[in-house]
């Protein structure tokens, strides 16, 4: 199996290629977007592409936006050590299949690339939307985990978790603490449902940040205890759920 590792920075190439070599990977290298898509070409010769985010030239997010207009379902990690809102919600949108942060452990490199060839293949978001209905809200995190909203009542929001580099599968329940309702009420006037889908997504953030900075899911409930000044702001925009 063919990977692509794109940085202009000759060491870390090297370390990662040497590290997924010795995972029975073959690695082709480029040193720079342009450099990358001369040797990508139509995407076909490669199963996964682990692309340096912050480069000289062309960077990328554009190399990535290059790539998929080429082969739509190609599995692209983003790899950068400037993470941001921003640059996740971009590069989501173009179809990036996962994040991994600088600096990396060999075995998080390993395990990013196992994450991303078991997950369906991300096409950019111009592609058709998924119909109505559909059975379950899911998304991936920057690190290889899955979550599905699983229902709930109440305060408790109860999602099902997968580690896409072992199988790992979890149950976890993330509460929406008593005092956090009331200052959202207090600060914007507003009183949303704790079951609602504002508290949802507040719940749905704060265990994809534990899993991204812990790398594994809780033990045990996880509880939200507050909301940042910029949810806070953008309360006004929902219905009272």
């Amino acid at each position: 199996m063919k990977l692509l590792v794109v940085d202009d920075e000759p060491h870390i190439r090297q370390m990662m290629r040497l590290t997924l070599e010795a995972a029975g990977y073959e690695v082709a290298e480029a040193a720079t977007g342009e450099d990358a898509l001369s040797t990508f070409g139509d995407g076909q010769a490669y199963a996964a592409v682990l692309l340096d985010q912050k480069m000289p030239g062309m960077d990328g997010i554009e190399t990535l936006r290059q790539m998929k207009q080429h082969r739509p379902d190609a599995r692209v990690i983003i790899v950068t050590a400037f993470a941001s809102v921003d640059l996740a919600v971009d590069a989501m949108r173009l179809g990036a299949t996962d994040f991994l942060r600088k600096p990396m452990t060999p075995g998080a490199l390993r395990a990013s690339v196992a994450a991303a060839l078991a997950s369906r293949p991300r096409a950019p978001l111009t592609s058709p939307a998924p119909p109505a209905g559909a059975p379950h809200v899911e998304t991936l995190t920057l690190n290889g985990f899955r979550l599905v909203r699983a229902g709930g009542s109440g305060r408790q929001h109860l999602f099902e978790v997968t580690h896409f580099a072992d199988g790992a599968k979890a149950r976890v329940t993330v509460a929406v603490d008593p005092e956090a309702i009331a200052r959202v009420e207090r600060l914007t006037g507003r009183k949303l449902d704790p079951a609602g889908a504002f508290w949802k997504g507040q719940a749905e953030r704060l265990l994809s940040t534990y899993l991204w900075t812990e790398g594994r899911a809780p033990i045990g409930l996880l509880t939200l205890f507050d909301v940042s000044r910029e949810d806070l702001d953008a309360v006004g925009a929902w219905t009272l759920d």
